[in-house]
């Protein structure tokens, strides 16, 4: 979607002025987010990606973990509490405001409620980089997927779990 990689693109992250949300690598805190939705049903005018979900894979990390390995090494972090690139959006960036994301809806499947939508649009920004040895594991739609992905990373010297995951899909 040009647009929305755009929008990200320009807009800010207020508690780390200078920067935008299009300079954070960015992760969901569900599986089964609205995206992953737009994607399974092909339809939206804005999507130039007509592959489906079967090839998309889920990259699983432990927040704690993720979050300690940012403050020891002196990366922002953000997290946002509901949809990113709406402008509207607001940023935390304490731990202690981790209590503000709506954790009774992220994994709510029903998105029709538009307050449900919106937290599980939620997302964590870690800024520029996220280290490969920080994903713990790989969450696939089909067994063949699971062995492609195991097949591409068997010769990294870090190996996250390769699992199908198949729940964590539409349909």
């Amino acid at each position: 979607m040009p647009g929305l990689k755009q929008t990200r693109l320009h807009r800010p992250v207020d508690v780390f002025p200078g920067t935008t949300v299009g300079n954070y690598v960015p992760f969901y805190f569900c599986s089964r987010s609205v995206m992953l939705y737009v994607i399974y049903m092909r339809n939206h005018p804005g999507l130039l990606y007509t592959g489906g979900q079967g090839p998309i894979v889920h990259l699983e990390v432990d927040l704690d973990r993720v979050l300690t390995w940012a403050e020891a090494n002196g990366v922002n972090w953000a997290v946002s509490l509901g949809n990113a690139t709406a402008t509207y959006a607001e940023f935390r960036h304490q731990r202690h405001e981790l209590n503000e994301i709506r954790w009774d809806l992220v994994h709510v499947r029903d998105f029709r409620d538009p307050a449900v939508k919106e937290a599980k649009q939620s997302e964590l920004l870690i800024h520029q980089f996220f280290p490969w040895e920080l994903i713990e594991r790989i969450g696939t739609h089909s067994d063949a997927i699971a062995h492609q992905a195991a097949q591409i990373i068997q010769w990294c010297g870090h190996r996250p779990t390769v699992q199908r995951m198949a729940d964590w899909y539409y349909g």
